[in-house]
């Protein structure tokens, strides 16, 4: 027998640190190589940490919540020497395959089969039985891999009959609010610590301190939240972006009602059974096919020895801004101008079940071109969105909704939107990024300019 640490490893993307979120075995549990030991969070994304160690738990090193360094020492194994990999070898030969579309995984580990402490993935759920429910077989495949009980989804179809976007509803409704529970006053969440007894001003997002008692304690008024993982990330990328790349905002008003005809016709084909489409798969589109057109959009302005150089890239890792329970992610859909609609489609589907999720890869976040965030889900016209860094342009897709609308000379109900778009001066002036931005609203108005 013998004991073997195992230290926090690089997830592969240059990180230094990462949190450990929750412990998945305790000490004394038994253990077989790739069972789930813990989940960690890093700057981008909730990982689920494989063992590389067959054996039984001896030590746990780091605390629940607490920051590691990377090469520090988190758990010790006992392990019988003939079986293990020796030190500082990881032992794969018998690890399966990732699973397209599943979490976050190190490389080199693979995904296998998790301890008995391990939380399902939302594929390996069971789904009861669903008989008298109407749904046609491919809603029936779709809820089967995303772990949804038919019997539990509220149809909108005619006869009751359960849709496609009501099985993807109640599949992303589940992933943003499962164990989530409003607090009341007073009550710290579970991701906040209580603010100090003798806070100074200023403590709390910017919040003046609690008015103390007569003896000078806190009157548990105030909380304070730690920055860290997704929000310190996050905080740092904006204040980079929005202190180094000049930022001009320009948007438009348009008549989307032949957008939200096409999303309806789309949802009604047979083609598209399987796939969630809304108006954000025609606002991709849209986006991708303006930024052929006006190139700067999507190139970067990059810092060199000699002064600076712009870089057009000539094809388009589409970003889509995604609200998560663990804050502002935005991964990316890799060349997305070469896939067709329906495979754009399903790649969002893809993108924002992950996201929500919290399984989001690093690599799924790195090397975007440009961005798009639908404000328009949280009932918003428009904003100002600031630039992700290494981009050049973020477009806002606000709400759609009807509005008294001139249309020949006559006032009529139509859907309107407004398409907002930020852009760094440097890369792009006003003729370009407006022109973007007109070529966008006008495929919103009308998408038969995407034929060609």
């Amino acid at each position: 027998m013998s004991t073997q640490n195992f230290n926090l490893p690089d997830v592969g993307e240059g990180l230094t640190e990462a949190e450990i979120v929750a412990w998945k075995v305790a000490p004394g549990d038994t253990v077989a190589i790739n069972d789930v030991i813990c989940e960690i969070e890093t700057a981008k994304s909730l990982v689920e940490l494989p063992s590389p160690h067959a054996g039984v738990v001896g030590e746990l090193l780091a605390a629940e919540g607490a920051t590691v360094e990377v090469g520090s020492p988190i758990i010790t194994f006992v392990t019988d020497a003939r079986d293990d990999a020796g030190p500082g070898k990881i032992a794969t030969a018998e690890a399966p395959a990732p699973e397209e579309g599943g979490g976050s995984v190190l490389v080199g580990y693979g995904t296998g089969g998790g301890a008995t402490s391990r939380r399902k993935r939302p594929a390996e759920r069971p789904v009861r039985s669903s008989v008298g429910v109407i749904a046609k077989p491919p809603i029936r495949k779709l809820a089967r891999d995303l772990g949804v009980d038919l019997t539990t989804v509220t149809p909108t179809g005619s006869d009751g009959e359960v849709t496609r976007d009501d099985v993807m509803t109640h599949a992303s409704q589940a992933s943003v609010f499962r164990n989530i529970e409003t607090p009341e006053w007073g009550t710290v969440r579970e991701e906040t610590v209580p603010a100090p007894q003798n806070a100074p001003a200023g403590l709390a997002r910017g919040l003046s301190p609690a008015p103390a008692s007569a003896s000078g304690q806190s009157d548990d008024r105030t909380e304070s939240i730690p920055v860290k993982g997704v929000r310190k990330a996050t905080s740092s990328a904006m204040v980079q972006s929005a202190y180094s790349a000049p930022h001009v905002t320009v948007w438009k008003e348009i008549d989307a009602s032949r957008t939200m005809e096409l999303v309806k016709r789309l949802k009604a084909s047979p083609d598209y059974a399987d796939i969630r489409v809304s108006p954000l798969l025609i606002m991709a589109r849209a986006v991708i096919w303006a930024a052929r057109r006006t190139p700067m959009v999507n190139a970067a302005w990059i810092e060199t020895d000699g002064g600076a150089e712009i870089a057009v890239r000539h094809y388009v890792n589409l970003g889509i801004a995604a609200a998560t329970p663990r804050g502002l992610l935005v991964p990316n859909i890799k060349d997305a101008q070469d896939l067709s609609m329906k495979d754009l489609a399903r790649a969002l589907n893809r993108l924002t079940l992950t996201a929500r999720e919290g399984k989001t890869s690093p690599a799924d976040q790195q090397g975007g071109t440009i961005t798009i965030t639908n404000i328009g889900v949280f009932g918003m016209d428009a904003g100002t969105p600031i630039i992700n860094p290494g981009e050049a342009g973020i477009v806002a897709m606000g709400t759609i909704s009807q509005k008294p609308w001139v249309v020949d000379g006559e006032v009529r109900p139509r859907w309107v939107t407004t398409v907002a778009g930020s852009f760094d001066h440097r890369v792009i002036d006003g003729d370009g990024m407006s022109r973007f931005i007109a070529d966008v609203a006008s495929v919103l108005e009308e998408p038969a300019l995407l034929v060609e």
